[in-house]
């Protein structure tokens, strides 16, 4: 099991109306905080150069503490290749000083080709 952690700042937009975060902007962090992991410019190479992209497969996500505006977050990532096609990640949104993950979520991603076709996973994660 591999770890990694990603720090992101709350913005304003990234709230609604009471100034909680959106609950679908930690899906956003928790992407930044995986792209972080491979590396923009992998990603990039992957896709322009050989057709490889990233799908999510599966998502669950457990809401226990809405974050702010102004608060700073940790993401904190673990993954494992479940399979040759198949990596599960374990990632928390932890709020400075927090006691418990505010969110966490278990996504399991899968590569394909340009065709959409599942390919193995090989060393790119």
């Amino acid at each position: 099991m591999h770890q990694h952690n990603f720090n992101v700042q709350v913005y304003y937009e990234d709230t609604d109306h009471s100034g909680v975060v959106y609950h679908s902007n930690y899906l956003k962090y928790f992407e930044r905080a995986r792209e972080d992991v491979i590396g923009i410019d992998t990603l990039k190479k992957l896709w322009h150069e050989e057709g490889i992209g990233f799908a999510v497969y599966k998502l669950t996500v457990n809401y226990r503490e809405g974050a702010v505006f102004g608060d700073k977050l940790e993401i904190r990532s673990t993954w494992i290749n479940e399979s040759e096609y198949r990596t599960v990640w374990k990632q928390e949104a932890w709020r400075e000083n927090g006691t418990k993950a505010a969110v966490s979520a278990e996504i399991e991603l899968v590569c394909l080709d340009r065709n959409k076709k599942l390919i193995p996973i090989k060393d790119f994660i």
